[in-house]
């Protein structure tokens, strides 16, 4: 799978999702990717299907291995397109119930639909404060 924490103005993009596993539940906008499509084409197409939000991507900021469910997600960190002095376009797509960009300490932390959603969201504060430059993996005894 792929997806992107994307930022905009200091504040993070979350999708609330229309769709089952974890409905009504707040993701970053990620999905699996399609046959012959590269990850960094899945990432954009996934927050255009999610958010209508067209993205620019800055590098790969994780790796994560879901053993259970047999996936392996890549993560990008993001930004709207445009630059922070764009308007930052962007509405619920098909598959979310609405979106919205969020203060660090606004996210919805009991509300996030995956526990990967919380090591995105920590791993973007880390490469932000400088405390790593990724690609970061899973946290220590998490598969």
């Amino acid at each position: 799978g792929v997806g992107s924490v994307v930022t905009h103005r200091g504040k993070v993009l979350l999708c609330r999702r229309a769709i089952e596993p974890r409905h009504g539940y707040w993701t970053v906008p990620a999905g699996y990717l399609e046959l012959g499509e590269t990850p960094e084409e899945g990432a954009r197409r996934e927050a255009r299907e999610e958010a209508n939000a067209d993205l620019e991507l800055h590098g790969l900021l994780a790796v994560y291995t879901v053993r259970r469910l047999s996936q392996v997600q890549l993560i990008y960190r993001a930004t709207l397109a445009g630059g922070s002095d764009a308007d930052g376009v962007f509405s619920p797509g098909t598959e979310s119930l609405e979106t919205q960009l969020f203060d660090w300490d606004a996210i919805p932390w009991d509300d996030l639909a995956f526990p990967t959603v919380h090591w995105m969201l920590g791993h973007q504060r880390a490469f932000e404060a400088g405390k790593g430059v990724g690609p970061f993996g899973n946290p220590v005894g998490a598969d």
